[in-house]
């Protein structure tokens, strides 16, 4: 990948419904041009699906991270075995059996069997919780009153390819045209839905790298937020953990090795800066979890369990 295509990834992953030409427009290309480079990630199997969900903010979802050292002989199977528990989302592998697992709880109080869970199926005990993000309150299933039966019909119809037409939408709900546009921007207006992709860069042959960057005890947030501006694209994303105030874990794309020890050296440079862990990273997985079950329709089978 190169610099452009880094970009065209980071705003399909902020919206992957975003039109050819809006896209053409902020990477100052043709929409043939655009629509080219999306083909050809989707052909190294880069973008491997572009989602549309219920957004986190809605489902109250607190996001966390675990981290750490597997002491595992094999790590071969390990996707298998996470991608069946339900609340994971993420699981990224790297060198000396570096591991980062991505959830999505509906309540803090699942933290601890969480933790557990991994301690026994990935070997890792000493692991790091990181909490990303935590609502003011719990999951609670009268989203299902904020969203209609038609609006999950929609969301789902979506949900494997978020650019589908509109008409095509319409069709597949049974609703016209008029209808699943004006309930799809209400959504929008409202922040009930997400749309991403599933973003595979480690099929590219660039190096993909976490930092774990620990700040000083006197480090400003908006100091650290402008100076890691900074290094964008080459820092693609980070996460600042609410329970590790000091700690940011990086993710970090490069061409080279060399180019890699440079923005390490980069940081470890900084003021902010009170020393930095690197692991290179060479794949990772995205799961279904419970916040894709909301809208997905419900066999007879499922009713019947449920009743």
């Amino acid at each position: 990948m190169d610099k452009t295509d880094v970009l065209l990834s980071m705003l399909l992953l902020a919206n992957s419904r975003t039109p050819y030409r809006e896209l053409a427009d902020k990477l100052n290309l043709s929409a043939n041009a655009v629509h080219k480079r999306i083909q050809s990630l989707i052909g190294q199997g880069v973008i491997r699906k572009f989602t549309t969900k219920i957004s986190l903010s809605a489902v109250q979802a607190v996001t966390v991270l675990l981290y750490g050292k597997s002491e595992a002989e094999s790590l071969g199977n390990l996707h298998e075995k996470l991608g069946k528990h339900g609340s994971i989302w993420w699981l990224t592998l790297g060198g000396g059996n570096f591991v980062i697992i991505g959830a999505y709880l509906r309540s803090v109080s699942e933290i601890e069997s969480l933790t557990d869970y991994v301690k026994k199926e990935v070997l890792m005990p000493n692991s790091t919780v990181g909490i990303v993000w935590a609502p003011q309150s719990n999951f609670d299933a009268s989203l299902e009153k904020m969203l209609h039966s038609l609006d999950r019909q929609i969301i789902y119809a979506l949900s494997n390819d978020s650019r589908k037409p509109i008409a095509d939408v319409a069709e597949e709900v049974g609703a016209t045209a008029k209808t699943v546009r004006r309930r799809l921007a209400n959504m929008i207006d409202k922040g009930l839905i997400e749309f991403s992709i599933h973003w595979y860069p480690d099929t590219s042959n660039d190096i993909m790298s976490t930092m774990h960057v620990r700040l000083k005890p006197d480090a400003n947030k908006e100091v650290v937020a402008r100076i890691l501006k900074g290094y964008f694209p080459k820092l693609l994303f980070y996460y600042q953990l609410i329970n590790i105030p000091n700690e940011l874990l990086c993710l970090i794309w490069t061409n080279s090795m060399k180019e890699l020890k440079e923005i390490q050296q980069r940081l470890v440079d900084e003021e902010i800066v009170a020393s930095i862990v690197p692991n290179i990273l060479y794949t990772g997985y995205i799961f279904d979890t419970w916040r894709d079950e909301l809208v997905r329709p419900q066999t007879k089978s499922n009713q019947k369990s449920k009743d």
